[in-house]
């Protein structure tokens, strides 16, 4: 098993799919990582030898902002768009979504769960 930038890949993975493991990085950046280190992407993580390990470290160290870094820069940039009253700081507050999806039906993921507002219980039979 080998470890990049902190992360697990899985071994028994194509090195493509395995770097997207780690945070900040898709299948698109992936690729160019792969091709920079001179790495064949269809390779086993498992198959991998210590030098191709090695360039693979090299070159995500050297050219992109992963996991925790990354994760921060993200935290601070949600953080300063609400110490700013933007708009969009105000949805992160409320917990609603930021970028202008409908939130009359859907939006499940961001509200959480649906709570029923009244006319859904039987009324209580009263004395007469």
């Amino acid at each position: 098993m080998a470890r990049i930038a902190g992360v697990t890949i899985p071994a028994e993975k194509q090195v493509q799919v395995g770097l997207t493991y780690i945070y900040g990085i898709g299948p698109h950046h992936a690729i160019e990582i792969l091709t920079a280190a001179g790495v064949e992407p269809t390779t086993r993580v498992k198959d991998l030898t210590e030098s191709e390990e090695q360039r693979l470290r090299e070159t995500i160290d050297a050219n992109y902002t992963v996991e925790g870094d990354l994760q921060r820069i993200v935290t601070n940039n949600i953080k300063r768009l609400k110490d700013v009253g933007a708009y969009r700081g105000l949805r992160h507050k409320a917990g609603l979504p930021v970028h202008g999806q409908r939130t009359r039906t859907n939006a499940r993921t961001r509200k959480g769960k649906g709570v029923a507002v009244g006319g859904t219980q039987k009324k209580a039979a009263s004395k007469t």
